[in-house]
């Protein structure tokens, strides 16, 4: 569609429908996404002022739900799409160079004829559009250029995973145009991780990707890690009386890695006692019957990690099946049983290298007295510092976002909703 028709047909309300999909059908904030999209499309226009046939696409951040620090061993793990979003105004043509330029930061271009991995791109964007691109390429996808503006409010360092978003707008770009929708939502997945591994250096797992790409709420069982299990499953947490908030601590991620690296490190060490080299591969009784002999062959840490490990990947599982059939009641007992396994057997609510700085254990402990007997809360992703998640009823909601800006700034606690749809073209 030509650029002032689609200001037009966006004023006019002609997305709106798409809107509410994606953020809900509050008025408020679909005024306030309207003129988000408009935005991206000035900064389209000044950007690329020579292209007018422009397309839009979306593609969401994600929420871990259950299974904490369970993909690296292989295991189970639930999360879900949430309304926060990367956005991009697009226009194709055949010049051999997809030029990115996001809001906020400079203009990425990667030429097309070279899509071998360049080692000074490691850490960055075009890192990513160009691994992006060399993998379609790999599969026998004839791709051409486009030019795009992108925004995003998923953001950096919020435990949203705003990578992953990103690796899955590109990746739905280039499906949805090049190859006829022909990869797919779990394909585009595995594309995202392959340039975020080789192309942008970063060994993450699959986990971020996948939610990302498929939206809604999501079980994944990585035990064939190659392929995958993965299960799409709809509850309506709005029409439960739940919001989900998810509170930035403003704790600094910076000298973590050390406490990063010992938790798959440490459960490793046990499953190497069984000759495995996941924890997934070990037999769950055979473990229990041989505590006794590791204490002392590892360290107790570890020991309790691994406990974390079978019974949160046994929850994961459970959690999902609780949504599949309704039952709020149960999953909400199993999250707050996730929650006590972090806090005493994972032990990833804060470093240890700096023990006096411990913003989740606050955030948490300031929402139980917010919330009481309702809700439930617990650290959100990788943990040491960062972010907390809450499900909080509706009627608590302002009362509690106001007690932790309160504590943590403005801003810091975000009210979200599921997403239930991955990566999109919004036509």
């Amino acid at each position: 569609m030509k650029i002032t028709e689609l200001i037009q047909h966006i004023n006019n309300g002609g997305i709106d429908e798409e809107l509410r999909v994606l953020y809900g059908s509050d008025e408020k904030v679909l005024a306030v996404q309207r003129d988000r999209y408009l935005r991206a499309i000035e900064g389209f226009r000044k950007s690329f002022p020579d292209r007018e046939d422009i397309r839009l696409y979306s593609a969401p951040g994600r929420s871990e739900i259950g299974g904490n620090h369970t993909d690296h061993q292989h295991g189970c793990a639930l999360a879900a799409a949430v309304n926060l979003d990367a956005v991009a105004v697009v226009a194709f043509h055949e010049e051999g160079v997809i030029r990115v330029q996001s809001e906020g930061y400079g203009m990425s271009a990667v030429d097309l004829s070279d899509l071998s991995v360049h080692e000074e791109e490691k850490g960055k964007s075009i890192g990513i559009i160009r691994g992006i691109a060399a993998r379609f390429d790999e599969m026998g996808v004839k791709i051409g250029g486009f030019d795009a503006y992108s925004v995003s409010d998923v953001l950096s360092g919020s435990g949203l995973s705003s990578s992953a978003a990103f690796e899955t707008l590109i990746g739905t770009v280039l499906d949805v145009h090049y190859n006829s929708c022909k990869a797919g939502e779990i394909e585009i997945a595995k594309i995202g991780q392959y340039a975020e591994n080789v192309y942008f250096g970063k060994g993450s797992g699959l986990l971020d990707q996948m939610v990302c790409s498929v939206g809604g709420f999501v079980f994944i069982d990585f035990n064939d890690t190659e392929n995958p299990k993965v299960e799409k499953h709809n509850f309506d947490f709005e029409a439960a009386g739940y919001n989900l908030c998810i509170t930035d601590t403003k704790g600094s991620h910076s000298d973590l890695t050390d406490d990063y690296v010992a938790v798959p490190s440490e459960m490793k060490s046990v499953a190497a006692y069984f000759g495995k080299n996941v924890l997934r591969e070990v037999d769950e009784k055979e473990f229990f019957a041989a505590i006794p002999d590791l204490h002392g062959k590892v360290n107790d840490r570890a020991i309790l990690r691994a406990i974390h490990f079978f019974g949160e990947n046994s929850r994961a599982i459970l959690e999902a099946d609780a949504l599949e059939r309704g039952d709020l009641e149960r999953f909400f007992t199993l999250y707050r049983q996730s929650a006590a396994s972090s806090a005493n057997l994972l032990q990833n609510l804060y470093s240890t290298s700096k023990p006096t700085e411990q913003g989740i254990p606050l955030a948490i402990a300031v929402s139980r007295l917010v919330l009481g007997e309702y809700g439930a809360v617990r650290v959100h992703g990788g943990g040491f510092a960062g972010t907390i998640q809450a499900f909080v009823p509706m009627d608590k909601t302002a009362d509690y976002a106001e007690k932790m800006n309160a504590l943590f700034g403005e801003g810091s606690c975000y009210v979200l909703r599921i997403r239930p749809v991955g990566g999109i073209e919004i036509i």
